[in-house]
């Protein structure tokens, strides 16, 4: 079928068995794919109040229909589960090549539950999937398992999903690596899988991917290129120096969290620049299948070649901790690759504690600025060794456990990432109001209140940002969905996403379909989380960023104002005043949960 497989494969990991069935037409439809198609499965299959490290949650692996089609920058996946860190319906998204090579096999989707009597691995082979001993693969790193896996299996071109051993100990911000150094980060979606005891999916095969209108597809495709390759940001920002090209932007703005979020300016922020990297560690650029940005950095660190670190990853174990050492913000990088860890909660939890040191409210020394100390730290979050035990929690339950829950700049208890909201009324209204808690792909307003694109926005104003957040959210939701790169948002809108999708499916999707899907998919993540126990008081953000002003530069004096603007939100996403989706919004969505109570 024209950008699908066509089938779901569950693993039922108690009863050692795999399941195929045909993947619904009317899920492509109205979910299109990626997190639209795991959030539909998390809610069928998943009660809100199960615990998430528990056997009856579910991980599902789910790819696009544009993964693997050609599309440029198109090889996305996701991966859905209730998160362990947050306790919401959470999805975290990845690039590289498994999404591909996944579809390639002859699936579209995987859904894992249940939980293995010992350490297995799922591999799956030209339409086949077989459950496999892995017990010798665990204790690994990801970068050892995809390279054991690789040579057992007598395949070095075999894609590889795995958790490293900060995974196998349940730290509730381990991710999923695949490729060795793409990441899908966020939630503890590592946790949930190695609570289930599984260490890796591992693909390959050699399925055609065919798309419905082959000549509509390749006018779009070299329109699409030209537009991406004409965007400042995606045409050049991007390629020559990585998405580190935001540091010295976003500090000059005054609105680099600093020190876990005391500032908003590092006056240090050029020495672990996109621009400082490229002179000095860069030694080539590197991207994910069918990429034609190249925002990935290639960097040599005393003699050892690895992977570079991204702008959000340089500004967690950076400037959030008052480090301006790009060699040991790139080791840092390269463990948490290796053991398996989110870098934006582990850097951000790091400087937590480091603030609560500083105000000696806990025992242990841990200071800002000390580069050797904060490399040592990862490793002990990644192995739960001594201190890191407690920070392998995350930082709002480790704030809290040692008495200031204030200190934890997160929101739903996942950390924010690297952009100060008292300087932007709309990024952080959606943070506020993420449905994966604290974060800033599923819904970048930095795009329109710094970069311009696709206008300019007075970042200091609330006017009319209910609306934007809304539209930059519910777009998201169907990027995600499709397979593609976020980084096409920059030159592409609704209707070019609408019009590749349609020429790969063969459905007729406009501008304000798409819009309307991701609505869809928004709403049903809102809806679980409130069932979860989510209510409008986690629609906020850490008290220092209400009340406690930036001190310097252009937002100097501002706090990130609440109130109207959530009001103004719940009522754009026509909620009730407690953010609840009332009955008419779920009928007109078509989302079928009209029935059931809403807390």
């Amino acid at each position: 079928m024209n950008g699908y497989a066509e089938k779901i494969l569950h693993v039922d990991l108690a009863r050692e068995r795999t399941v195929e069935e045909p993947l619904p037409e009317e899920w492509r439809r109205a979910y299109i794919g990626g997190r639209g198609l795991g959030v539909r499965i998390l809610q069928d299959m998943v009660n809100p109040g199960t615990d998430p490290l528990g056997p009856e949650n579910v991980l599902v692996f789910a790819t696009g229909p544009v993964a693997g089609s050609g599309f440029p920058m198109g090889s996305r996946y996701d991966v859905v589960t209730k998160s362990p860190l947050t306790g919401t319906a959470t999805s975290a998204n990845s690039g590289g090549k498994f999404g591909t090579s996944m579809k390639r096999a002859g699936y579209d989707v995987v859904v894992i539950r249940g939980r293995a009597e010992r350490p297995v691995s799922i591999l799956l082979d030209e339409g086949h999937a077989e459950i496999r001993d892995a017990s010798a693969l665990w204790g690994m790193t990801t970068g050892e398992t995809t390279t054991a896996l690789q040579e057992d299996i007598g395949d070095l071109g075999l894609s590889v999903a795995c958790i490293g051993p900060a995974g196998e100990r349940l730290v509730r911000f381990s991710g999923i690596i695949n490729e060795t150094s793409r990441a899908a980060g966020r939630g503890g979606v590592g946790a949930v899988m190695g609570s289930k005891n599984v260490k890796a999916v591992a693909a390959r095969g050699s399925g055609r991917i065919t798309v419905a209108d082959r000549d509509r597809f390749l006018t779009l495709k070299a329109g699409i290129t030209k537009k991406i390759r004409e965007n400042a940001i995606s045409g050049d920002g991007l390629p020559r120096f990585g998405t580190a090209v935001l540091m010295n932007i976003i500090n000059e703005n005054y609105i680099l969290p600093t020190r876990n979020f005391q500032s908003g300016h590092f006056s240090a922020a050029e020495n672990v620049s996109g621009e400082r990297m490229a002179d000095t560690i860069l030694t080539g650029k590197m991207g994910c299948q069918a990429c034609i940005i190249q925002c990935g950095r290639e960097v040599e660190v005393e003699g050892r070649e690895m992977a570079g670190p991204e702008y959000e990853t340089i500004w967690a174990f950076g400037p959030d901790c008052g480090i301006d050492d790009l060699n040991a913000v790139s080791e840092a990088n390269a463990l948490a690759n290796d053991l398996g860890l989110d870098t934006i909660s582990t850097g951000a939890t790091i400087a937590c504690a480091m603030e609560l040191s500083e105000k000696g409210y806990i025992d242990e020394e841990i200071r800002f600025g000390d580069a050797e100390q904060m490399v040592s730290l990862v490793r002990r979050i990644g192995y739960r060794e001594g201190i890191g035990d407690e920070l392998a929690e995350g930082s709002f339950r480790f704030a809290r456990r040692h008495g200031h829950p204030e200190l934890s700049m997160s929101v739903k208890r996942q950390e924010l990432p690297a952009y100060d909201p008292r300087g932007l009324q709309g990024h952080g209204l959606a943070y506020a109001t993420s449905v994966r808690g604290g974060d800033h792909v599923y819904g970048y307003m930095i795009a329109p209140e710094v970069l311009g694109s696709p206008e300019k926005l007075d970042p200091y104003s609330s006017v009319g940002k209910a609306e934007w957040t809304k539209t930059f959210q519910d777009l998201t939701a169907f990027i995600d969905s499709s397979g593609a790169c976020l980084f096409t948002s920059f030159p592409l809108g609704a209707a070019d996403y609408g019009a590749v999708v349609a020429a790969v499916t063969g459905y007729d999707i406009n501008a304000d379909e798409v819009l309307r899907i991701g609505e869809r998919i928004w709403n049903m993540q809102r809806v679980f989380n409130l069932r979860a126990g989510c209510t409008r008081e986690d629609d906020t953000l850490p008290p220092r960023l209400l009340k406690e002003p930036l001190t310097e530069g252009a937002p100097k004096g501002r706090v990130w104002e609440r109130e109207p603007l959530l009001d103004e939100y719940y009522s754009v996403r026509g909620w009730d005043r407690e953010g609840r989706p009332t009955p008419e919004k779920l009928r007109d969505l078509g989302i079928g949960l009209e029935t059931a109570p809403i807390p």
